[in-house]
């Protein structure tokens, strides 16, 4: 293999930071490296959006390539005390309760530093209420004795209906309240957040001016920034500062069928096919019987994408971000022509389709890079449709459910389809919507993975053959 193709692949590299456990150094004098790992604490009352917080901030984290994992302390709480009675566990005075609570609280933070030595984790997410000095100052102490860093991210609220709300749509439905009737749920849970008042002290400019955090009033109406530290937490910061609870939809879909696409070929920039035209027009009668107030809708600059949105007959927006993954110098080839032509490039590429960059091209990691600030926008935005492409689809997409980077690239993303995505309490609703319009099958099946090895020791081709591509393959709900 040329040393040209070498540099043009890309592989995964293991995190070189280890913690110091064979260092002659006494354990409170360990360094705080530029590229230790980031403890994200999270604080504030129950019922603030904590764990909505903790989980949208580690998927964002994981899928831009930043290690992370959520440890949320009330899965500790409920694995030790198996059933859970009344809000009286959580009255400060309960002695019993608080030593458990305090045991609960220590394993989270071993297991924290497990997943930082042994799993290559680069964030953890210390999801629990953590309302008191002294439980601070313990995470503090444990993350200044490994050589961690430390980021509060305090929630604060005190506009009823949003308290309600979340309690309604969330806390009621927890583990905790399971085959319990509502009205005596919301009591008991009122209750407890009574309980966390009475030793709540929260994050203080003055006296906590050294800490590095981030303070949220009422979901985002206005922040308070403290000593951010690096790269990273700047992310945090401007991601935290993006996001909103306002309901909404995002709707994707990919353009029309083009004509490359009927004969099989990659990437290019041609027009849409008769049926792509079609589903233009099944399109534009989809969004108006949806009704959906203030829509907005973005394409790339590439022709397919353009010409599948003049259909709808309203105002939208380019992005340049949005363009389909550049294949490089197999642009407009078929896959049966990589192969034949380039069968070491096309193992490679199934041996780790995620990071692979097409020689001259991008690789699906690369996109990712470029698509953030199109995530960033759709988080702002409220009703939004994306017409886009293929590889596009599936790094959007990929955010949204909280994909892994070796799941993102064999997405299903079929053609003349429109998915519709309802961001909910802990996740995102999907809905699969086929406009009815025949097109060609694009999709690619993950290949076994026993056989790359021997691929790329005897240069032969692929064991797993690239698809014949023939138009005439009505497979639009599978592609």
């Amino acid at each position: 293999m040329s040393s040209e193709q070498n540099e043009l692949t890309q592989t995964p590299l293991l995190k070189i930071w280890v913690p110091w456990v064979h260092s002659t150094l006494s354990r409170p004098s360990v360094p705080q490296f530029t590229n230790s790992p980031t403890v994200i604490v999270m604080v504030g009352l129950p019922a603030r959006g904590k764990t909505y917080i903790s989980k949208k901030l580690a998927r964002y984290l994981n899928w831009i390539g930043v290690n992370t994992a959520v440890f949320n302390l009330g899965q500790y709480r409920r694995e030790a005390v198996q059933t859970y009675k009344n809000y009286e566990f959580f009255r400060p005075d309960n002695e019993e309760a608080m030593k458990i609570r305090r045991n609960c609280a220590s394993n989270a933070l071993t297991d924290i530093g497990a997943y930082f030595t042994k799993e290559q984790g680069q964030v953890a997410v210390f999801d629990a209420t953590n309302t008191t000095r002294e439980r601070r100052g313990l995470i503090l102490s444990f993350a200044k004795e490994k050589g961690y860093k430390v980021f509060f991210v305090e929630s604060v609220c005190d506009d009823p209906d949003i308290i309600e709300q979340n309690i309604m749509q969330v806390k009621l439905s927890s583990p905790d309240y399971e085959n319990c009737d509502k009205e005596e749920a919301l009591e008991d849970f009122l209750k407890r957040i009574e309980c966390y008042k009475m030793t709540y002290v929260p994050l203080d400019e003055e006296k906590d001016r050294h800490l590095s955090y981030i303070k949220i009033f009422n979901v985002g109406s206005r922040y308070l920034v403290n000593r951010v530290q690096d790269h990273i937490q700047s992310r945090i910061v401007y991601y935290l500062m993006n996001i909103h609870v306002t309901p909404r939809s995002i709707y994707l879909s990919r353009h029309g069928e083009s004509d490359l696409n009927l004969l099989g070929r990659i990437g290019g920039d041609s027009g849409l096919s008769t049926r792509g035209q079609m589903y233009a027009s099944a399109l534009a009668a989809f969004v108006q019987s949806q009704s959906i107030r203030d829509l907005k809708v973005w394409t790339s600059h590439m022709k397919r994408t353009i010409q599948t949105a003049e259909a709808l007959g309203v105002p939208y927006e380019q992005w340049k971000a949005l363009n389909e993954i550049d294949a490089g110098m197999c642009e407009e080839m078929t896959y049966e022509e990589i192969q034949g032509h380039h069968p070491e490039e096309f193992a490679l590429r199934d041996q780790d389709k995620y990071r692979y960059r097409y020689p001259k091209g991008e690789s699906y990691e690369d996109m990712v890079h470029r698509l953030e600030p199109v995530i960033m926008e759709l988080e702002r935005q409220e009703n939004v449709l994306v017409i886009c492409h293929q590889a596009v689809m599936r790094c959007l997409l990929a955010y949204f459910l909280d994909k892994s980077a070796d799941e993102l690239p064999y997405l299903r993303c079929p053609l003349h389809t429109v998915l519709k995505l309802t961001p909910v309490a802990y996740g995102c609703k999907v809905e699969s919507i086929f406009l009815n319009v025949q097109a060609v099958n694009t999709h690619r099946e993950k290949p076994p993975v026993s056989k790359w090895i021997n691929v790329l020791l005897s240069k032969a081709p692929s064991p797993h053959p690239a698809p014949r591509h023939l138009s005439w393959l009505p497979t639009a709900h599978q592609g």
